[in-house]
């Protein structure tokens, strides 16, 4: 007798605390910016493999750079104001707080793979520029290599047939030409009052040249068998930015952040109005204090259209709870998630 009720603790016992692997059979689960369905599946595939949510990060960020997700992911797009294609990205363990990532990175064209080299062989949290590339080669990354593609040279020279336009610059002469830009007025003593600054508090933003094909992010969560949380990023950028330019995408709490205690949020739009905001930090801080998702989301992209009101940008939260929510502002925003009820992946749509 005593036999058949240890037996019977142990098979409840299972049923309580999930399978034996540590599930609890409502992980693993991936959500990510976008319809990347492929790339989304890829995490599933790893995840669900029982490897570590870092690892389904790296994979399902690396298979939208191998895919070049809307041109705006991996090599081949968003070429700079002299034509060259750059890669940003960012990992972040959220059991350990670690971050790694590269900006600007020139040559290489595994982003992911590339950030994730920086977090575990480093100290430092951020590589960027041409000593990026030298560290990801050094490391084993394949390299140098062009990152530009027949597409991408084609919509630079049009773009420069075009008279520059539109571009990032602003304050400068020639308004409408290519440069090279000087300031329009000469800042002397009185430095920093040219233009006048907006005493209202709302200031215009250059959103109007951020659009889903001109600029975009995968940033991607995945809670993984075991509870563990990680996200990561990885762009090219905004087309036809001034060289040197960092978007959003390698900046931990604005492009993405995660907290295992917490959860976790990615987002995507014009960076360099949301990096001035932390927006997933602010999400996942929400979610700590005990907003729902939805709320959270919400309440991070308000805080920014507050002051840029015609900015363009999204984010995506999901809770230590799997429940997930997006919010957005300019733009009708779509985002995939898979989970263990789900078949295969499901996109949801947030309208502004």
């Amino acid at each position: 007798m005593s036999i058949k009720l240890v037996f019977l603790f142990i098979l409840l016992s299972s049923s309580v605390l999930g399978n034996g692997d540590g599930s609890s059979g409502k992980y693993p689960i991936v959500v990510s910016t976008w319809p990347f369905v492929d790339a989304v599946r890829a995490a599933w595939s790893v995840a669900d493999g029982g490897f570590s949510a870092v690892d389904a990060v790296v994979e399902g960020c690396s298979t939208c750079e191998e895919l070049r997700c809307d041109g705006t992911v991996g090599p081949g797009g968003s070429p700079d104001e002299n034509g060259e294609t750059t890669i940003d990205a960012l990992i972040m363990n959220g059991a350990t707080m670690e971050v790694g990532a590269i900006a600007a990175m020139r040559f290489v064209k595994d982003g992911i793979r590339a950030a994730r080299l920086v977090m575990q062989h480093t100290e430092h949290t951020l590589l960027a520029g041409e000593k990026a590339s030298a560290f990801a080669i050094a490391m084993g990354l394949p390299g140098p290599a062009n990152l530009s593609s027949a597409e991408s040279m084609d919509k630079w020279t049009k773009w420069r047939e075009n008279g520059c336009q539109p571009n990032f610059w602003k304050n400068v002469v020639p308004v409408d030409g290519c440069g090279p830009y000087q300031p329009k007025c000469n800042m002397g003593p009185s430095e920093g009052e040219c233009p006048a600054s907006n005493l209202m508090g709302v200031t215009e933003s250059g959103s109007s040249h951020v659009g889903l094909h001109s600029h975009d992010t995968i940033s991607m969560a995945v809670i993984d068998k075991m509870g563990h949380v990680a996200v990561g990023t990885s762009t090219n950028g905004a087309t036809f930015k001034i060289p040197g330019r960092v978007g959003d995408g390698p900046i931990a709490g604005s492009s993405a952040y995660a907290d295992e205690e917490v959860g976790a949020c990615g987002a995507t739009g014009d960076g360099d109005i949301m990096m001035r905001f932390l927006p997933c930090y602010q999400t996942v801080e929400s979610m700590r204090r005990g907003m729902e998702p939805e709320l959270a989301a919400k309440d991070a992209i308000s805080r920014i259209a507050r002051k840029f009101p015609d900015f363009v940008g999204a984010v995506v939260a999901i809770n230590k709870n799997g429940e997930h929510a997006g919010a957005c502002h300019g733009w009708t925003f779509k985002y995939s998630v898979r989970s263990p009820e789900m078949e295969d992946v499901k996109v949801f749509t947030v309208l502004p």
